[in-house]
């Protein structure tokens, strides 16, 4: 039997060189990496003017950092002199300008060039034409935003509007107060899987009675094999005995106060492709932000946010951490032992999705038409 033969309960994956083609990938950090709103950090590192972080977005490093005005920057990490990078740490802060280690050109918060060796000599030089290359940036939910692309998307549409078509509005979300929150722990995995492995997990939860028996206590409609994000709007309830949302179902935190009667007990999981996925507990929001190194290989930075006072009092937040630290690992664990498969000649034309994932094949659509080869092109 041929894929082409399925029966209606079965709907077609992509092929497996989707999940290990260097050239695939490449394309994906050009069409979507470097085209869409990519978020990059969390706005309170970038706490005072001269703080900055370094990311991989695609294939370019960026530069973030807080300018003198209290505004977000965002530059290609790369001097307009000689093209070296400018800055090699992950993280840091500097007092008034970032200096090229190598010719010694110098640009202010803004991106400015101030000064060079002998530039008063090149009066022809116009320092606002040589100054750093800006990329596009937004603050949403606390975290900074960037886009590469020449013309952005709308942020409106593209991000926010993937909280609505979650959700059903913007106004859900905004009661977490996620931009007030503070990170509670912080943990990073470096998965040696594809990116997609890892969305196309997230998004179901076929195998959630298979290998989450944590979540499924915590969440019993879980075990039934549907995912919260199947359903506009809809949140998993917390179970009958269950009291928090924690690895042994006891009581949890202080529940966010804006956090409606409706939204109490339950759990909403959004994706905003194409790297963020946000969870939203009563008492906490979970912040994942994925980052693709190569086809078989992502890291993923994960934040646990509570209220401040929750962070700053040393409270133990161990119990909520240690449940989607597990989940976590438990997926990572699935994503990984997929990998392999994606090369095999079994997989050259892939698999099947089972109703509960048909909604992943719209996930498969999306990225073949960004990549130019859906059935829209």
């Amino acid at each position: 039997m041929t894929l082409s033969d399925l029966p209606p309960s079965l709907v077609p994956t992509l092929s497996g060189e989707y999940y290990t083609d260097p050239g695939v990938f490449a394309q994906e950090q050009e069409h979507i990496f470097e085209a869409m709103w990519f978020c990059v950090a969390r706005a309170s590192e970038l706490a005072k003017p001269g703080a900055f972080r370094t990311v991989d977005v695609g294939r370019e490093s960026v530069l973030v950092t807080r300018a003198r005005d209290g505004s977000v920057k965002a530059f290609f990490n790369v001097c307009r002199h000689r093209g070296a990078r400018l800055c090699t740490q992950e993280s840091g802060e500097v007092r008034r300008a970032f200096q090229c280690p190598y010719h010694a050109w110098t640009y202010g918060l803004d991106g400015g060039l101030v000064a060079a060796p002998n530039l008063t000599s090149m009066p022809d030089v116009d320092r606002s034409a040589y100054g750093l290359a800006a990329v596009h940036v937004r603050e949403w939910l606390g975290y900074v935003w960037v886009c590469l692309a020449q013309e952005p998307p709308s942020f409106e549409e593209e991000v926010m509007g993937a909280v609505v078509e979650r959700l059903g509005d913007v106004g859900s979300i905004e009661r977490y107060g996620v931009e007030g929150l503070s990170v509670g722990r912080r943990i990073r995995y470096d998965v040696r899987a594809n990116w997609k492995l890892i969305i196309e997990n997230f998004m179901e939860c076929y195998h959630c009675a298979t290998i989450h028996p944590e979540l499924t206590e915590v969440l019993p409609e879980f075990a039934d094999g549907y995912a919260a994000q199947y359903y506009v709007g809809h949140g998993a309830q917390f179970g009958e005995e269950v009291r928090g949302f924690t690895v042994d179902g006891s009581e949890g935190l202080e529940r966010i106060p804006g956090v409606s009667e409706e939204q109490d007990r339950r759990y909403y999981a959004i994706t905003v492709r194409p790297q963020v996925f946000v969870n939203l507990v009563p008492d906490h929001v979970i912040f994942h932000r994925m980052y693709p190194v190569a086809a078989d290989r992502t890291v993923v930075e994960c934040d646990w946010l509570y209220l401040p006072h929750v962070v700053e009092s040393g409270m133990d937040v161990g119990r909520s951490v240690e449940l989607f630290d597990r989940v976590n690992r438990q997926d990572f664990d699935a994503c990984e032992r997929t990998q392999p498969g994606m090369g095999s000649r079994l997989y050259a034309k892939g698999g099947v999705l089972v109703p509960s994932e048909h909604h992943i094949g719209a996930f498969h659509t999306w990225l073949l038409n960004k990549l130019g080869t859906g059935p829209a092109h």
